[in-house]
């Protein structure tokens, strides 16, 4: 019986007798292993260029955070000791405002004067090395009364008189400026009018000095708020070197990151420059980067030794898996026939490949043999399972069909002798067997099935599969029965045997895969060989399970 499939018809070919072809198996990790092994350190250095690059960038930010604090607390403490300047105003103008009020009420008494004044005036930390009072009418520019070290204005300063004026006009402590006795001794002037408080143009006006120190320190320098930073004090809105008040430096300007404060004192301002003597966060945040950086690196490298050692061992895996595949596939193919007898009138052709998923021998196997009566055996059988046991079992049964063909038996009579080599209970192994006796001149094909697919035969007429009666399979039973169904095949027919692995996939059913391979073969009219080739490229995608396909092709 033949089971009908609808098709196109299939014209003629003629080709030679040919031979048992075994398809190697293709196989990516194989393709892959030499360009990778030229390149073994590529990915790790990929991986070391990237750390090092984060490194930098977590660096140069780190870096660049750590300037703009310092740089924010700089400012605030620049601000900070502006504040402290600002409150020493008020310690040095209201003396000298009293001491000018308490001249304008008293007529300029000296002894009042010199009483009230002399509690500030003397060495530090008083204001004053000297206090002196002056009368501003008569045009007369002398001091009335002194109190502590004489005043060194009348000497140094150019026009004592624009200075009066100045301090009678405004409202605010005078700044005389820096006043200079010798190489050693150099003091700084202030002047205050009782104009200021009478609004009257007052006829006093009381004159005070203080000592500025010979290497130019000053008791700020102690000031808690000082002690992070170097300074430089100037008289004005510059910071000109004539103008140096005090300083902290032996060597001007101040170099490095530096802040300026200018802060209004009396009727000028003093400026002020700030720098910072250590790292005013602190001394981790700018040891921060270095750290990110010294780690980022040994972390990079680290990083691209795993790398390197992780692809070393990616690359032997590949290597052993290669290895142990051809090792399994070589294997295979010396357990199954290198060349096909030549069969006058026929066409023969056989391809083996493994599964994706295969790393093991099989028990998928082909084999043609001649007959004493002029006809040939197809056999293609499947022995369930992987592995050696697999193998030895199939090797066996190939071994026992090829003995009991050669002395006669029909695949009727040697089918269930098969099951006495091979038992599903005590091998736990069963195999699945499909026979086709071809009289080649006769055009004539008998089929018997031990549990197996029905093959395909193609020709003009349309494709079909021949419909047997599928036995057990090989194993099961200690003596089963089998039936043969013959068939006569057209002019140029061709006959496919096949296993599971070529139409069996994961989620699909047996009969989607069978009607897959039929599409396939009905257009294709040519050489068996070329069939076979295409056969597999076009229906082996996804598949996980080894094949084992042959044929025959009538030339006539």
């Amino acid at each position: 019986m033949i089971s009908e499939y609808a098709g196109p018809g299939m014209t003629d070919t003629a080709e030679p007798a040919g031979r048992w072809v075994l398809e190697r198996p293709r196989s990516d990790a194989v393709s892959g292993l030499s360009e990778q092994a030229r390149r073994p350190f590529r990915v790790a250095l990929t991986v070391l260029v990237i750390g090092l690059a984060i490194t930098a960038a977590l660096t140069v930010v780190s870096s660049a955070v750590n300037r703009s604090n310092e740089k924010r607390l700089l400012v605030l403490h620049g601000r900070e000791l502006g504040a402290v300047l600002a409150e020493a105003l008020p310690s040095v103008q209201t003396p000298m405002a009293s001491a000018a009020a308490l001249a304008d009420a008293t007529a300029g008494n000296p002894q009042k004067f010199k009483r009230f004044i002399a509690s500030y005036v003397g060495g530090p930390p008083r204001q004053f090395v000297g206090v002196s009072l002056w009368r501003l009418s008569g045009g007369r520019w002398s001091p009335v009364a002194e109190v502590g070290a004489p005043p060194l204005l009348r000497s140094t300063h150019k026009n004592v008189a624009a200075l009066f004026d100045r301090a009678a006009s405004n409202h605010k402590l005078t700044l005389a400026g820096l006043v200079r006795s010798g190489p050693h001794t150099l003091r700084l002037g202030y002047a205050f009018s009782t104009s200021t408080m009478s609004g009257s143009g007052g006829s006093y006006a009381a004159y005070g000095e203080g000592a500025i120190p010979a290497n130019r320190r000053s008791r700020l320098e102690s000031n808690q708020a000082f002690s992070e930073l170097n300074y430089a004090i100037y008289l004005g809105r510059a910071p000109a070197t004539q103008n140096l008040i005090v300083t902290s430096l032996k060597r001007l300007p101040i170099r490095g990151p530096h802040s300026t404060v200018r802060v209004p004192f009396g009727d000028t301002v003093l400026t002020l420059v700030v720098g910072p003597r250590q790292a005013l966060a602190g001394s981790l945040p700018g040891r921060l980067p270095w750290i990110i950086l010294g780690v980022g690196i040994l972390l990079s490298l680290g990083a691209a030794l795993m790398t390197l050692r992780l692809q070393r061992a990616v690359y032997e895996n590949r290597r052993l898996y290669a290895e142990q595949r051809t090792i399994a596939h070589t294997l295979q193919h010396a357990l199954l026939p290198e060349t096909l007898p030549s069969i006058p009138g026929l066409s023969v052709s056989g391809r083996y490949q493994a599964g994706a998923e295969n790393l093991e021998i099989g028990g998928d196997w082909y084999d043609l043999i001649t007959l004493k009566d002029g006809c040939v055996l197809l056999v293609v059988g499947d022995v369930a399972g992987k592995g050696l046991p697999a193998a030895t079992a199939m090797a066996a049964l190939r071994f026992a069909i090829h003995a009991y063909a050669v002395q006669g038996d029909t695949p009727t009579v040697f089918l269930p002798k098969l099951s006495r080599l091979l038992s599903v209970t005590e091998d736990r192994l069963l195999a699945t067997v499909l026979c086709a006796v071809v009289d080649v001149d006769a055009h004539e094909v008998t089929v018997t099935s031990a549990g197996h697919l029905p093959p395909l035969l193609s020709s003009s007429q349309g494709s079909t599969f021949i419909d047997t009666p599928p036995g057990l399979p090989v194993g099961v039973e200690r003596d089963p029965s089998y039936t043969s169904t013959t068939v006569t095949t057209p002019r140029g027919a061709t006959l496919l045997a096949f296993t599971d692995g070529l139409v069996e996939r994961r989620g699909e059913s047996i009969e989607v895969g069978l009607e897959r391979l039929r599409a396939e073969v009905s257009p294709n009219h040519m050489p068996l060989d070329d069939l076979l080739g295409r056969v597999l490229e076009q229906l082996r995608e996804g598949a996980f399970d080894d094949t084992a396909i042959a044929g025959i092709q009538w030339l006539s």
